[in-house]
């Protein structure tokens, strides 16, 4: 929960809003209540607002150039990326090498879960008052209760998936009585996620198009799309609370609302592939913004800038100059770099994704002509201008993508209805795009006659190949308990994960499924239990 401090910041939350006019007529701030703020549309309209930059969307905007973002924790935690700044960056290190605890990643742990329950107090302000707000009309009413119970679902997501039990909180913090909470079980958490998102699919009115198309705001493909992630987690460990047929319907939902598909790949006058013009490039470029992305984190040049470009090239090539031109960030940094075994898990001779400037980038011709390898970093980060031009960017990152909604709906069809026509068509959808000399038919025909094991496996794959730039793999080693096993060949075989070693060295106990709370809301809060093990 929130400390006392945060606490008593989320009852002033209003005053960040009041006008300074007429202030001799102005009620003393320490008498300003939460009902006194939603005293006009604006009040409710603002206080959603925030939301779209906490919580857990600012997962995808905090940290920096040395750290990496704060939603690539997971992929620290997996085992399989590095970053080339570690040494000053100790947390991450302590995450790879499976020693997190609640004193060593404290400031770590306790930023993020302070600003999941952050996000939480404002939503739960913005969920209780909106509904008594003057001049809202009931379809204002009802789409900025619908987001508002996004982002607190989204939250309570993120929360559960790291930590574990956590206290449940959903009515706003008025006074400091009760203000320390014991930690509710996940299966209750999990719950109120869905009551919180079944309400902004199905009752929230949110609009039917695109987040880019509507300006950025969340729509009922959004709401869907996280609601079948959530209805899919569950399923697995550690509830095991069989909800396939709920993330089915929440993936189908999205899929034949019909305002997201894949991007698709260009070709030449004479049948080939035009590289430069793949459905990876285009979404590098942002062409398939519209389509692809169901999430997409905003970054505007001047008002927050994005930092994804600068982990598009590792520390040496700083300041580098290409055959493109020279590189204009002062400091690149490595920060998301897929070790030798994650590469391995992509086949190197048929998968589209695994070859040069397409996911990732690992040579370039220098000024001289020469060609230079480096290590393998992310080229679906590369923004042309900001790298060889300006050093600032506007690219945006996905949160969630039609390709994971495709994928959820494969797995939790198989799962609840059997290796059906139509859940081969959804993996098939995704694979075919990257075995691009392979026909459709030639990989549904492949995947058609699997049990529904082997092809749960085989979804299981692609999310490992196609989603590594979602930041999935850590939360599907959790909720499958398997180790993805990579071999030459681009060969995955999925063994348990419990007692495996990762590709430090070092081995995966039960405990590191689950995050220490952080050491400083054990101190504050007495009725908190440490998770086993810390």
């Amino acid at each position: 929960m929130p400390n006392p401090t945060t606490c008593l910041a989320l009852l002033l939350l209003s005053l960040a809003a009041l006008s300074c006019n007429d202030f001799l007529d102005e009620t003393p701030r320490d008498e300003i209540s939460l009902n006194q703020f939603f005293t006009e549309p604006a009040h409710a309209q603002n206080a959603v607002n925030a939301l779209y930059r906490d919580g857990a969307p600012a997962m995808y905007m905090n940290g920096g150039v040395y750290s990496g973002r704060q939603i690539m924790y997971e992929a620290y935690l997996s085992g399989f990326f590095d970053n080339e700044y570690k040494g000053q960056e100790p947390f991450i290190q302590f995450a790879q090498q499976l020693s997190v605890n609640a004193i060593n990643s404290d400031g770590f742990l306790n930023g993020l879960w302070s600003q999941m329950y952050r996000a939480i107090g404002r939503a739960n302000n913005a969920i209780k008052y909106i509904p008594t707000t003057p001049g809202l009309s009931q379809a204002e009413n009802d789409r900025l209760l619908g987001e508002a119970r996004f982002f607190r679902a989204w939250a309570y997501f993120t929360l559960v998936r790291y930590f574990g039990d956590v206290p449940l909180i959903v009515e706003p913090y008025e006074s400091l009585n009760d203000i320390y909470r014991s930690r509710d079980p996940v299966a209750d958490v999990y719950t109120q996620i869905v009551a919180d998102l079944d309400f902004a699919v199905n009752d929230a009115g949110l609009a039917t198009t695109n987040m880019v198309d509507n300006g950025y705001r969340v729509t009922r493909a959004a709401a869907a799309t996280l609601l079948a992630d959530v209805q899919l987690t569950r399923s697995g460990f550690p509830v095991q609370n069989d909800s396939y047929a709920a993330a089915a319907t929440a993936a189908r939902r999205v899929i034949n609302g019909g305002s997201h598909s894949l991007a698709e790949h260009s070709y030449t006058a004479g049948g080939e592939l035009d590289l430069d013009n793949s459905a990876y490039n285009k979404l590098r470029r942002q062409e398939a913004l519209t389509t692809e992305f169901i999430y997409p984190i905003e970054f505007t040049i001047g008002i927050s800038n994005s930092g994804y470009p600068e982990y598009s090239y590792p520390v040496p090539l700083t300041r580098g100059t290409t055959s493109d031109g020279e590189i204009q960030f002062v400091i690149n940094n490595g920060a998301y770099q897929p070790r030798d075994e994650f590469i391995r898990g992509y086949d190197p001779d048929e998968d589209l994704r695994i070859q040069n400037r397409q996911f990732f980038h690992f040579q370039l011709t220098d000024a001289q002509g020469q060609e230079v390898d480096f290590q393998y970093t992310p080229y679906i980060w590369h923004d042309d201008v900001a790298v060889f031009e300006s050093a600032i960017s506007e690219l945006e990152v996905k949160a969630y993508g039609y390709a994971e909604v495709l994928l959820i709906a494969a797995e939790a069809i198989a799962r609840s209805e059997g290796v059906t026509a139509e859940a081969v068509d959804y993996l098939t959808q995704v694979r075919s795009r990257a075995y691009y000399r392979q026909s459709a038919d030639e990989i549904s025909g492949a995947l058609s006659g699997l049990s529904v094991d082997a092809f749960v496996e085989e979804v299981w794959k692609e999310r490992f190949r196609e989603l590594v730039f979602d930041f999935k793999l850590w939360f599907d080693m959790v909720r499958t308990r398997t180790y993805p096993e990579t071999s030459a060949g681009g060969e995955i075989d999925f063994v348990p994960l419990i007692g495996h070693k990762n590709t430090w060295g070092q081995t995966f106990e039960a405990k590191h499924l689950l995050l220490p709370l952080p050491q400083q809301e054990l101190q504050r809060n007495a009725e908190l239990v440490q998770n086993d093990g810390y």
